[in-house]
């Protein structure tokens, strides 16, 4: 049982970060050294392109403002970041690198750095692994000396590179080196491969004494041992070009004294020349970068704390409760609560927690116009619920004229300061306000589109506010606005490359006039500002902007709006749901009814998917060449690399032949199955079984069944139902939430004493700093919690340990022996 649990535990990684700006950069290499080209930046996994920002204008120092993220499907020995010069006649040309090994990744974690560039060297783009066997034998010859001979045998590479987004074609050559000698043998090509199997033995003989007895037995002579070495360095075939390196690793002959047989995972190095090349200043690199790895243990380990943290909204008062006590703990960590409201959506009982805290909350705000304003466990909470249950009512809402905005590029500048020579102030005004009113329109438009589950919590937040003010008639509005305006819409449109609606940051122009958009959206959606006088307003030049605005009775509009949104009245659908782009991108889509292999049997074409159906083009923007209803999708899954000699594919099963798809890396692979798979769940033909190869040659390549129609050799990939628009795997947020908590450990134990002291000491609250941190309305109540929360966290902890014991050897394919460079 207890390898049964070791087996599933389940080793999760992702990245987040920015690519805030590069300065000083340095001239190019190549012909054109120019120093200010357009630039941009890649994120690579080893040496798999996972990331690309927006070529940049010409600038020696460019401000990319890049936000990223993404779950690292794989394992990965180095991250690293380029900086590319777009060139418009040849290959971009390389500027200078970043590279950070995964080992030291956590050195940089959630802050800031200025890493310098440097040079681009093709023998340094290395990855993967080899796996090796060498021996010494003693060889006797026919005039009875004996000598040694060295056997190498290369068994087999792992996680080679992608060259040129496809499976390289590698062989491998094995050399004894020395001070007077390179003996070199080379290895079969294995065709398109990233994971080759050789199984290939060498000989070489390495001394060789002058005469024979059994006093001198395995006799060797010391300096040659000494010197001598087994280099192994792997390469790409090219057949009309010069092959490409791919990596080599070292082995000193000396160590195969002491071992019978030495076999062993090596990691592939840099091409080592002896001395490094001073580079020149090519300028640096300003990221932010936060690399997560988190060890999710069976189900059952995760219960205990799971259970206690949904009890959560039933805890009197609600700061006694697990989750509050998360939130109260860790406010200085606000990545702390995302986990938590994951949870409590999984389960339903988000809408009762936040209302209880947003109870919390009130009690303790003094006036209405102040309401919802600081960044409160509630804020947050809700701000992250609106994050993740709005994703699909932005893009219906928004995108379309973002899109525009983004697309038109008009010039909006209204401040007489900001104004460019040329501008027209009156028909820069014009068409901010043509903008504005799109904007305002679609959001106060939009009420049939909110998500339930918004609404529930808007519902009781305006029940609440009139509540604790039942004398302001403004209340009930102000706190809903408050979220849905200030903290959504007009945060959405500052920023829409954060919530999905654009692929990159915006240039610097548009920028701006998205940022004078948000200003008013936040203005005419705040109940507050627009019951004052335009005089209050601080920007002068915005007076008569506003007041047309007023003039068009915005107000009425708002209230609206904000009433359908809260109100117990139930929405009525009109049966005919919006279709909101899910993802798309380019990718490449095998052809059908060719041959297994061909030159021409892929193409690049732009993958569709909406939350109606999934549709490929030839180019983005062109007509649909064939439409799949996503109703009619039967399954999802991988497809082995075997069945194409390709990496990153999988397959689209429905009525019809497989649809197979080569996505550009494992990242791109790996979000395409998780929207597929989202949107398809709930389909009532869903499959049970998958083929995870092709039908060729009258067999499914997998398991050697003749029928077409045979059924699926492999389990499908099982999904939970859930009534929101993403699957939440509740282990690893929960694996989260406890790892937050144990990096608190100090703050709780505080919290621990500061309640002992209150139950015991039942004067006045004395005035201590550490205690005042925190939320404590019944001291006891609070200290048998935090007993239970330490109780569990201690189990887990030792959960963990238990696993964490049984390290990989030194060696193995999962701690492979970073070898030697010259």
């Amino acid at each position: 049982m207890a390898e049964e649990d070791d087996a599933r535990i389940r080793i999760l990684q992702s990245l987040r970060g920015k690519i805030c700006e590069a300065k000083n950069l340095g001239p190019v290499s190549g012909p054109n050294r120019q120093r200010d080209l357009c630039t941009f930046c890649t994120i690579s996994l080893d040496q798999e392109e996972v990331f690309r920002t927006k070529v940049f204008d010409k600038s020696g120092s460019p401000f990319y403002g890049e936000d990223f993220y993404f779950e690292i499907p794989r394992p990965f020995q180095c991250l690293s970041f380029y900086v590319y010069a777009k060139s418009v006649f040849q290959r971009d040309l390389p500027v200078g690198k970043v590279s950070i090994r995964k080992d030291d990744l956590c050195k940089y974690s959630g802050k800031e750095h200025w890493f310098s560039l440097h040079p681009v060297d093709p023998n340094s783009e290395v990855q993967g692994k080899v796996h090796l066997e060498m021996r010494l034998n003693e060889v006797i010859t026919e005039n009875g000396s004996v000598g040694q001979h060295l056997v190498v045998r290369i068994i087999e590479c792992k996680e080679l590179p992608l060259i040129n987004g496809q499976n390289c074609d590698p062989y491998a050559t094995v050399s004894l080196v020395g001070p007077a000698r390179s003996d070199q043998k080379k290895t079969k090509v294995k065709k398109k491969t990233s994971n080759p199997q050789f199984e290939e033995t060498f000989f070489f003989e390495v001394t060789r004494s002058s005469s024979y007895s059994k006093k001198s037995h395995f006799q060797v002579e010391e300096e040659d041992i000494e010197k001598l070495e087994i280099k192994v360095d792997l390469w790409n075939n090219e057949n009309l070009g010069q092959d490409v390196f791919l990596g080599e690793t070292r082995v000193p002959v000396k160590i195969l004294r002491n071992d019978h047989i030495h076999k062993a995972w090596y990691l592939l190095q840099p091409k080592g020349n002896g001395s490094k090349s001073k580079s020149d200043d090519l300028g640096s690199l300003r990221l932010k970068l936060t690399y997560i790895e988190d060890t999710v243990l069976p189900s059952a380990c995760y219960t205990p704390l799971c259970n206690l943290l949904l009890k959560s909204p039933d805890v009197k008062p609600i700061s006694a409760s697990a989750a509050h006590i998360l939130g109260d703990t860790c406010r200085e960590r606000y990545e702390a609560v995302l986990p938590m409201v994951r949870l409590l959506l999984h389960h339903n009982r988000f809408v009762p927690f936040v209302s209880a805290v947003a109870a919390l909350e009130l009690d303790n705000t003094q006036e209405a116009n102040t309401i919802f304003r600081g960044n409160s466990l509630a804020t947050r909470c809700i701000d992250d619920m609106m994050k993740i249950v709005g994703k699909n009512y932005l893009a219906v809402t928004l995108k379309p004229v973002i899109d525009e905005i983004c697309d038109s590029n008009k010039t909006c500048e209204i401040d007489p300061n900001k104004l460019k020579e040329g501008d027209n102030v009156e028909v820069n005004k014009e068409n901010l306000q043509v903008y504005v009113q799109k904007v305002f329109s679609s959001i106060t438009q939009s009420s049939s589109s909110c998500p339930p589950l918004m609404c529930d919590v808007f519902r009781s937040l305006r029940h609440l506010a009139c509540k604790r003010f039942p004398g302001d008639p403004h209340v009930q509005y102000s706190a809903v606005s408050s979220f849905v305006f200030l903290r959504f819409f007009a945060v959405a449109v500052l920023s829409p490359h954060s919530f999905q609606l654009r692929s990159h940051h915006p240039d610097p122009e548009i920028s701006r006039t998205l940022t004078l958009i948000s200003k008013t959206i936040q203005t005419l959606g705040s109940w507050g500002s627009l019951s004052k006088k335009l005089s209050s307003f601080k920007e002068t030049y915005m007076y008569d902007f506003f007041k047309s605005f007023q003039e068009d009775k915005c107000i009425e509009k708002v209230k609206k709006f904000l009433d359908e949104i809260s109100s117990n009245v139930s929405k009525e659908s009109s049966g005919l749901e919006d279709a909101v782009v899910l993802k798309e991108g380019e990718v490449q889509k095998r052809a059908q009814g060719r041959k297994r292999l061909g030159k021409r049997n892929f193409k690049k074409r732009w993958l569709r998917v909406t939350n109606r159906e999934l549709s490929y083009h030839k180019h983005k923007g062109k007509e649909a060449l064939c439409t799949i209803s996503v109703k009619n999708i039967q399954a999802v899954e991988k497809l082995d690399e075997s069945a194409f000699n390709r990496k990153n594919m999988f397959q689209v099963v429905h009525s019809e032949k497989p649809l197979y798809v080569q996505a550009g890396n494992c990242v791109e692979a790996s979000e395409w199955l998780e929207v597929l798979g989202q949107v398809t769940r709930c389909n009532e033909g869903r499959l049970a079984t998958f083929h995870p190869s092709n039908y060729t040659s009258g067999a499914w390549q997998c398991c050697k069944s003749q029928s077409n129609s045979a059924p699926g050799c492999k389990p499908c990939t099982t999904t939970m139902l859930a009534n929101l628009q993403l699957d939440i795997d509740c282990d690893r947020e929960t694996e989260r939430i406890f790892s937050f908590l144990s990096s608190n450990d100090t703050k709780l134990q505080n919290m621990e004493d500061a309640c002992a002291s209150m139950a015991v000491y039942q004067g006045p609250q004395r005035e201590q700093e550490e205690y005042s941190k925190f939320t404590i309305q019944e001291p006891k109540e609070t200290f048998q919690t935090l007993k239970q929360l330490r109780n569990i966290m201690e189990e887990l902890q030792r959960q963990h340990n238990i696993r964490n014991d049984t390290t990989a050897q030194y060696g193995s394919l999962d701690n492979p022996i970073v070898g030697k460079t010259s």
